[in-house]
């Protein structure tokens, strides 16, 4: 055996030493490196991205609240207010962490002793929610207890057999609304009501962090004692920039300027959905109706955020990251002056002839006024009277919301389609006289003789349009004979499509958020035929019947109608969203010495006095259409028409439905006797005519 020598051996062992001392360098080196890194990397986080962390850390324990601004205003087009908003010093709640049910009821009933707080500060569903609650905290011994005592035998057994599934908490939510009564609410001491009824705006937002209206518009000695005791009421706060809504003109243009929200309503519940997806807080006020709701994102603003955050007493603290920016104003075309004397002459005319002799039916009256050449509005009224009570409703949406028959009206266009088809000529004259039609007879109110196209708009001759509809379809009139129409359907859709190119049957796109199509008669009779061409048939709004006298008024051009001119941005003079005049539809240029016919027909139902004497006493020359329409035993009066007749600025329309009885004793039309007269006088005397003549 080898022997290994004293230094190879010493070499060996210097080798392995070196080797074991390399690989401890190595090792120590990859744990100083670890370190290095971790070190590194607290020191990134610690003072590189504090201030991220921190900030995320915030929104992890903050939450955003979200206060609506001050509303822009609506003018009428020359700078009257028209919806005013106006300063509201409201009382707030931010509900604090941890408070318990008895806490809340706690500092309800405070609020309600300390402050002037009044039953009419809650609506009847208010109340009646605030009962509901009441019967929450009662026993469960007690028979009232969570207001089941309000089901019938039948709900309650579903309602605790969990027949109603899903939908439990809705159905019951209902069941009890309905059932409660102001006698079961005045069981409960009033006072005690109203601190439920604040409990429950407390607690509205409670889960959601954001900011409740306690009480609205508050007197300032109520103002002052919370801003100087708020260490007694936590979570309580003065809102100095809550504002409501004013409406200076009263009832006129009431329900078409529409309603907004108040601060203790928030999101509606009919449109609460609409707004949450258009990323409204549950605490908006908002649009409810009307123009409100039309152009609400025009008014409403830019919201102020704030970031919430609680302290270590629970108590919300705010922090303002976004400033509120107040709604922008829009301007309308009405003219608030001649709105205000539509409105005083419809109802005044209401009062004084409804339910009277020969108008024992006459319970609504509607008139409405625009430029035809643009679209612009100018005023629009409409009234209702309850027959019993005799009680008036304004409604003047129901311009746009109510169907009318348009009776001889629509004459106009009934020539215009008869002699565009080539069944009449222009200037052909036909005999009115009683037509025998199948041993039927059909006549005007009265014969007129014989008579052109344009003396029978003027007269309303029956016959003349009934010759036209006979034409129409096919035939000619033979004394005694049936009619014999081969294709009634295609006849009546023919004389719509007529009638729609003068807007009649169509919506108008009036800028409101809701309006009513016509009505459209079905029945293949040829009979029809005759009722269509005299306005007997289908029914239309008399919004569709001011497009159509417009459409008449402007040579043939048909405009969109509008309420809404422009907007403004606030604090500035920028304009924006011009609602510039919208052509929707031109009659054929080919055409217009036919349209020409029809205005002379117009002019001459003025001047010849058969569209009574409110139009022939105005200071220019006027052009209308009056119509009369059978509504079973009752007649529906209207009147058409536009002035000045050689250069137009303005075109109406009046309705009044049922308006007299249907027989000889036929009172006056009382749209062409009382009622357009006094309003078109009021228009010419603020707007007068400078290149037209005066009559």
């Amino acid at each position: 055996m080898k022997k290994i020598s004293k230094e190879a051996l010493k070499e060996k062992r210097n080798a392995l030493n070196r080797v074991i001392s390399n690989r401890i360098l190595i090792l120590a080196f990859a744990i100083l490196s670890v370190f290095g890194i971790i070190l590194g990397r607290l020191i990134y986080l610690q003072a590189i991205l504090h201030d991220e962390y921190m900030a995320k850390q915030d929104d992890y324990t903050s939450i955003r609240q979200y206060t609506q601004p001050p509303r822009g205003q609506i003018y009428d087009r020359n700078g009257n207010v028209l919806a005013k908003t106006v300063v509201s010093h409201n009382i707030v709640y931010t509900a604090p962490n941890n408070l318990s049910s008895e806490d809340y009821l706690l500092y309800a009933d405070r609020v309600n002793t300390v402050f002037d707080v009044s039953s009419e500060d809650f609506s009847d569903q208010d109340l009646k929610e605030a009962y509901i609650t009441y019967t929450r905290f009662l026993d469960q011994s007690d028979p009232k207890y969570q207001g089941l005592d309000l089901l019938t035998e039948k709900e309650l057994e579903d309602y605790k057999s969990g027949a109603w599934g899903s939908n439990t908490n809705a159905k019951l939510y209902s069941i009890q609304m309905k059932a409660i009564t102001d006698d079961i609410l005045k069981e409960v001491d009033e006072k005690e009501l109203r601190t439920y009824a604040i409990y429950n705006r407390m607690m509205a937002n409670a889960s959601t962090g954001q900011e409740s209206t306690i009480l609205e518009d508050v007197a300032d000695p109520d103002v002052a004692y919370l801003v100087e005791h708020k260490t007694e009421f936590p979570g309580f706060d003065v809102n100095f920039g809550g504002w409501k809504r004013e409406y200076p003109y009263g009832e006129s243009l009431s329900d078409v300027l529409g309603t907004v929200s108040t601060s203790t309503e928030g999101l509606p519940d009919s449109s609460s959905d609409y707004y949450r997806s258009k990323g409204y807080q549950f605490n908006a006020q908002v649009g409810k109706s009307g123009l409100e709701y039309q152009y609400n994102d025009i008014l409403a603003g830019t919201e102020e955020i704030a970031k919430i955050t609680y302290d270590s007493n629970g108590l919300a603290h705010k922090e303002i990251i976004q400033e509120a920016r107040k709604g922008n104003d829009i301007y309308l075309s009405i003219d608030i002056d001649v709105q205000t004397k539509m409105d005083e002459t419809v109802k005044t005319v209401l009062e004084q002839n409804a339910g009277t002799t020969n108008r024992e039916n006459f319970y609504s009256l509607y008139m409405n006024m625009m430029d035809p050449n643009t679209g612009d509005m100018i005023a629009l009224s409409g009234y209702q009277m309850d027959p019993e009570t005799r009680q008036m409703t304004y409604f003047a949406s129901g311009n746009y919301l109510t169907l009318a028959n348009p009776g001889s009206c629509v004459k106009g266009a009934t020539v215009y389609m008869g002699e565009s088809e080539g069944v009449m000529q222009p200037g052909e004259y036909i005999n009115d006289t009683v037509m025998n039609i199948g041993g039927e007879e059909f006549g005007s109110f009265s014969n007129h003789g014989v008579v052109n196209d344009i003396q029978a708009l003027s007269v309303s001759s029956n016959v003349y349009m009934f010759h036209i509809a006979i034409r129409l379809g096919g035939d000619t009139y033979k004394e005694g004979e049936p009619l014999n129409i081969p294709n009634v359907t295609g006849s009546l859709d023919l004389m719509r499509h007529y009638y729609s190119m003068f807007g009649l049957g169509n919506e108008t796109g009036l800028d409101v958020p809701e309006e009513t199509p016509a009505y459209i008669g079905v029945n293949d009779s040829p009979g029809m035929l005759l009722n269509y061409a005299i306005g007997q048939f289908d029914m239309y709004s008399p919004m569709q019947m001011l497009q159509y006298v417009s459409t008449i008024a402007a040579d043939g051009k048909m405009y969109k109608p509008h309420l809404m001119t422009h907007a403004m941005e606030v604090n500035s003079d920028q304009v924006f969203d011009v609602q510039e005049p919208q052509l929707k539809n031109t009659l054929p240029e080919e055409n217009q010495a036919i349209l020409d016919r029809v205005q002379e027909g117009f002019k001459a139902c003025v001047d010849d006095g058969n569209c009574f004497e409110g139009l022939q006493n105005q200071p220019y020359s006027m052009a209308a259409k009056t119509g009369t329409a059978e509504v079973e035993e009752w007649t529906t009066a209207n009147i058409v028409g536009y002035g000045p007749y050689e250069d137009p600025s303005v075109a109406f329309a009046c309705i009044a439905p049922t308006s007299s009885v249907n027989n000889q004793s036929v009172s006056p039309n009382i749209c062409a006797t009382q009622v357009v007269g006094p309003v078109l006088q009021t228009y010419f005397e603020k707007y007068p005519q400078e290149d037209a003549a005066q009559q």
